[in-house]
C-alpha cells in the first residue's frame, strides 16, 4: 500500500503574556489558534479489522490531540515560570485556567511542546510529519520532523 499523510484540523482560544519581552505582546492578550496536524503511515491492509483503509482513524487522532492540547490550553492564560503569575492568582475570578510553562509562550515554542505531546500518544505505525499552528490569520509557526534529525 500507499504511504499516505493525513490532516486534522484544530481550533482553540487561548492567552498568554510573554515575559521580559520589549513589545505590547508583553501584556496578556488571546489569540484564536488553529492548529493543523499531519501525520503519515500505510493505510491498515486487513479486512477484519474496523479501521482498514486507514492511517489513522480521525476520531483516534482528535482524543488525542483533544487529550494532549485543546483540553490543556483552550481558555487559559499560558505564562512562563518566569513571569510573576503569582499575583494573578489572586484575581481568580477571572483566572482559574492558568498554565504555567517551563518556556516562553511563543508560537514556536509551543508547536515544539506539541509535537512531543502527540508524539508519545501516536500508535507505533503512525508518525507526526508536521503541525502548522496559527496564531493569526496570517502569522503561523510550523514544525517538520524531517527538520528535527
Amino acid at each position: 500500500m500507499s504511504i499516505i499523510r493525513v490532516t486534522k484540523e484544530f481550533n482553540f482560544e487561548m492567552a498568554h503574556a510573554l515575559w521580559n519581552y520589549d513589545g505590547k505582546c508583553r501584556n496578556v492578550h488571546g489569540h484564536s489558534y488553529k492548529l493543523f496536524v499531519t501525520v503519515i503511515g500505510n493505510p491498515i491492509n486487513d479486512e477484519n479489522n474496523p479501521k482498514h483503509g486507514m492511517v489513522i482513524d480521525f476520531g483516534d487522532l482528535k482524543q488525542i490531540v483533544n487529550t494532549e492540547i485543546i483540553s490543556k490550553y483552550d481558555h487559559c492564560l499560558v505564562l512562563s515560570e518566569k513571569s510573576p503569575f503569582e499575583k494573578l492568582k489572586i484575581v481568580d475570578q477571572m483566572f482559574d485556567r492558568i498554565e504555567i510553562t517551563s518556556y516562553q509562550p511563543t508560537c514556536e515554542n509551543m508547536i515544539e511542546d506539541f509535537a512531543n505531546k502527540i508524539q508519545k500518544k501516536l500508535p507505533s505505525n503512525v508518525k507526526l510529519l508536521s503541525l502548522r499552528l496559527y496564531e493569526t490569520e496570517t502569522s503561523f509557526g510550523e514544525w517538520f520532523a524531517d527538520d528535527q534529525k
